[in-house]
This record gives C-alpha cells, structure tokens and sequence, in this order.
C-alpha cells in the first residue's frame, strides 16, 4: 500500500496522545478535514495491511497511583502456555502477558506485569494468578523506577 498525504497525517496523528475526550476519534477527524467513519476505516486498513500493528495506550503507572509494580516470570509448561496466558491476561492488574524462551540458567517462559497500589495487593493478585493457573513456580521482580516512555515518530 502506498501512502498519500492524508495516511502521512493520520498516521502523524495517531502517533502522539488521543485527545482526553469523549469523542477522541471524531476530534482527529475534525483535525484532519474528514469524517470520524472515514478515520476509523483508515485504521482499520492499516492494521489489517500491517502497515499498524497496534493500537495502545500507555499508562504511567507511578502517577496513577500504582506505587507496587513487578514483572511476574513464570515457568509453565510448553502445552499449557496458551491457556495460561489467557487466564493471566485475564486479571485487570496485568498490563503485559508474553512469552519468552527459556535459557539452562534461566528457566521462566510466560511473564505477566503487575501492577497494584501495595505489595500486599501484588502479591495477593499473584497468589490468585497461581492459583487459577495451577502454576506456582514463579520469581517476582519489583519495579524500582519508572524510564520516559515514547512511541516511534515516523511522520
């Protein structure tokens, strides 16, 4: 697909904050000199031409009051990795479930981050995350700062 000049400006859109709105998608538009329709059919030619990937939203977790954060490793087995992550994606508190192989020094496959407004909460979500899953070889690792975070800039 090659791109005009209207995708190279919703495209440089879309990469910066949506407006805090209740309308976020006609407000573009507006922006932009079309329909909020035809905003969102673009979108969807670009995620599905790959040209998008995704769509996502990044929550600054220490400001919103989530001073209890940690990475969740995991060590599920092969098979189980699947349904695992779906019951771990499940859990409102994980922001990110992936999987990762696993090394001879290093045996956790699935990671879950957490995030929770006390340790006390994290480690009550993780012990239900193990519970459900039936998992409970995991390592905790807390979060001790925050890095900027940015998305790409291509337009």
């Amino acid at each position: 697909m090659k791109l005009d000049e209207l995708d190279k400006r919703i495209i440089a859109c879309l990469q910066g904050d949506l407006p805090l709105t209740k309308t976020p998608f006609a407000d573009l538009a507006a922006d932009l000199g079309i329909t909020e329709k035809e905003l969102l059919h673009k979108i969807s030619v670009y995620l599905e031409s790959d040209i998008m990937r995704r769509f996502g939203a990044v929550l600054h977790h220490q400001e919103a009051g989530f001073s209890a954060n940690a990475m969740c490793c995991w060590v599920v087995p092969e098979e189980l990795i699947e349904h695992t992550g779906k019951i771990m994606a499940s859990f409102s508190e994980a922001s990110h479930v992936f999987q990762r192989p696993c090394y001879p020094d290093w045996p956790y496959n699935l990671y879950t981050m957490i995030h929770a407004r006390s340790r006390k909460i994290l480690h009550s979500v993780v012990k239900q995350m193990s519970l459900q899953t039936g998992i409970d070889s995991y390592r905790l690792l807390f979060s001790k700062r925050e890095f900027k975070k940015t998305s790409m800039k291509y337009f």
